[in-house]
């Protein structure tokens, strides 16, 4: 950016990543999403999963989507035609399609592909966000090499199950090597994800995940709630299609610590390389 030239703000990045299935990742770009645009938040959501199910999650389907992140990447269609408005009020989504299912063998022919997102966010037009979540596929490849080196924090969602603890280290392992290689500012948050209370398996192993990861651990934990699949069925973020029941209500806590992340970084200097 030249020294004559306006600074423009650059929105938090938030991922949600891990490589094993099932743990809640979508559910949460997306209610986290909805928790921040109904506090008046202007949230963009990226679908970086080929499974589509964040797009559908906000009742878009891909018959009605023609230009999608991919086309983006691949500089095949410019960024302001793919943003797509939603239904709901400040949440917009660059949604995923087609295209993601050969984007990650795509991206590898091309130098430095790890920073195409994190470029991508840093243009102008992305600066009418405050935040940024993005949904990472259940694989550690390089679309979540893309979303990682593009991020402020990842967060990790995880059950307290011995399979979900265990795909734990790889992450870390991925981590550590973004931060080598293309973001030494990545932080990382484990989420504690369909959480029962009604034995005692889960809170030993919650108690376990807080002596190993103190710092590192979300406060929020998020509850099991049969609501959360009726939603997804229903292509309507949780809170707005079951606003008063457990798990909505967890995911505004969560959403309401992740505002401190959010105001440190509004706080911060704009960046002098836009």
């Amino acid at each position: 950016m030249r020294a004559n030239e306006p600074a423009h703000l650059i929105p938090y990045t938030i991922a949600v990543a891990h490589q094993k299935g099932g743990v809640g990742k979508t559910t949460t770009a997306l209610t986290v999403g909805a928790c921040l645009a109904e506090q008046h938040v202007h949230t963009l959501l990226i679908d970086l999963d080929p499974s589509l199910n964040l797009t559908n999650g906000v009742g878009l389907s891909s018959k009605f989507v023609n230009e999608t992140l991919a086309e983006v990447l691949l500089a095949e269609a410019p960024l302001g035609s793919a943003i797509r408005s939603t239904t709901f009020e400040n949440l917009d989504i660059l949604p995923s399609g087609p295209g993601m299912l050969s984007l990650s063998h795509q991206l590898h022919a091309r130098p430095t592909y790890e920073m195409l997102l994190d470029r991508l966010i840093a243009q102008p037009r992305m600066s009418m966000y405050e935040v940024i979540l993005i949904d990472c596929p259940p694989m550690l490849d390089a679309l979540t090499v893309l979303a990682l080196s593009a991020t402020d924090l990842v967060i990790i969602p995880t059950q307290c199950e011995y399979y979900a603890l265990q795909a734990l280290e790889s992450m870390f392992r991925m981590i550590r090597m973004i931060r080598a290689k293309n973001n030494p500012k990545l932080r990382y948050r484990l989420l504690v994800t369909m959480f029962d209370r009604r034995g005692k398996f889960h809170a030993r192993v919650l108690q376990l995940l807080r002596e190993q990861y103190s710092n590192a651990l979300l406060k929020a934990t998020i509850g099991f709630d049969t609501r959360v699949r009726e939603s997804q069925m229903a292509g309507v973020p949780l809170t707005v299609f079951a606003p008063k029941c457990r798990a909505a209500e967890h995911y505004r806590s969560l959403s309401r610590e992740l505002q401190f992340y959010i105001q440190k970084k509004r706080m911060e200097p704009a960046s002098a390389g836009g």
